[in-house]
């Protein structure tokens, strides 16, 4: 079932079409803010040098207790997260054991281009787009389809469709993609081939079940959904109200671009605590990973927040909160106005070979 808009199918675009506005989408928003996620990996990284993070033991995830070498960091553009497992002795050690110091987020954006080059600030793209890409394209293309089945297949109206469409939307899309990122986190962290790793998958499903494979996908769910759901009911009723304020029947570029920073934004707030727990659980996950153990306990993710409310009490939950709307805001608002960008420029190509078909 192709892009309806509100009034009706006459400028449908077909799902392939969906694909590659979402796809063109994804690429833009992971050119644009990997430079900021990378600039705040370096800052991290100076805190804890490779050094002394291989003399130290993970002592927040109990149950290890040997030294690791590895280092891992959590790569987060706004459309899709992923572990960044820095092996000792490997290329991206490099930069632990230079003796820069930055002072700021501008200082380090000065700083690492200087002396490093501007290719360095796109230094994570690559697993970015390994992941984020492939996910963008499955949840956009299934929300619109979704959202138009909804609305014109089972004539539902109301709020209500855009929110449920978009938690669906995310449900799916988590549950095709958590196997693939947990496969290529450990291909990374261990240097496997593809035979080693058939043998590595087929030894944990062995032992654990195949549920193992979706390891990590509870705290997941547990943030995505609800941010989606916000997120696609704050943007079409935003946006609604936006093209009623400008008398406009169809939004354009900055409306969309203003609708979906709105609304990334207000999402990210309210899923902030979930967030949280996602960022400690896929860290812990990469470092058992790379140290080849599991760890023992409990570690569901309601342990995990009463964990966090001990330790550092209700603000713990709510870490990192500047940070994250900096980034998830214009993330949300780069994407969907390409987007909608992308499917304007669809609908009207269609159009165009409508009216020149006898």
């Amino acid at each position: 079932m192709g892009e309806r808009t509100v009034g009706g199918p006459v400028a449908a675009i077909s799902p392939v079409q969906q694909m590659l506005a979402s796809g063109t989408g994804a690429l833009l928003t992971s050119l644009f803010v990997t430079p900021l996620d990378v600039v705040k990996i370096r800052l991290q990284a100076q805190q804890t040098p490779f050094h002394q993070a291989l003399g130290c033991e993970s002592a927040p995830w109990r149950g290890v207790s040997h030294s690791s070498k590895w280092k891992c960091f959590l790569y987060c553009n706004g459309l899709m997260d992923h572990i960044y497992v820095c092996q000792n002795g490997t290329s991206c050690t490099n930069w632990y054991r230079a003796p820069t110091h930055f002072s700021g987020t501008l200082d380090a954006f000065v700083k690492i281009t200087r002396h490093e080059g501007l290719r360095s600030l796109w230094s994570g793209l690559p697993p970015t787009l390994v992941m984020a890409v492939p996910a963008t394209v499955i949840y956009f293309t299934c929300y619109d389809q979704l959202r138009d089945f909804l609305w014109f297949g089972l004539d539902l109206q109301g709020s209500h469709v855009p929110l449920l469409a978009g938690g669906l939307a995310r449900l799916g899309t988590v549950t095709v993609i958590s196997p693939l990122e947990l496969v290529r986190t450990k291909m990374q962290s261990r240097k496997l081939s593809y035979s080693e790793l058939r043998v590595c998958i087929r030894s944990a499903v062995a032992q654990s079940g195949l549920l193992s494979l979706w390891r990590g996908w509870g705290p997941t769910v547990l943030r995505d959904v609800p941010f989606s759901a916000l997120y696609w009911f704050n943007y079409e009723q935003v946006k609604a109200q936006l093209c009623e304020q400008y008398g406009t029947p169809k939004a354009n570029f900055s409306i969309s671009f203003t609708a979906g920073a709105v609304s990334g934004a207000v999402a990210a707030i309210l899923t902030l605590p979930f967030d949280v727990v996602k960022t400690r659980r896929q860290i812990q996950l990469g470092e058992m990973g790379g140290l080849g153990v599991s760890r023992k306990g409990t570690t569901s993710t309601w342990h995990i927040m009463k964990e966090i409310w001990s330790e550092l009490g209700y603000r713990g939950l709510f870490a990192g909160f500047m940070p994250r709307v900096i980034k998830v805001a214009p993330a949300c608002a780069v994407m969907i106005s390409s987007y909608e960008f992308g499917k304007a420029f669809f609908q009207k190509v269609n159009l165009d070979r409508q009216r020149l078909a006898p």
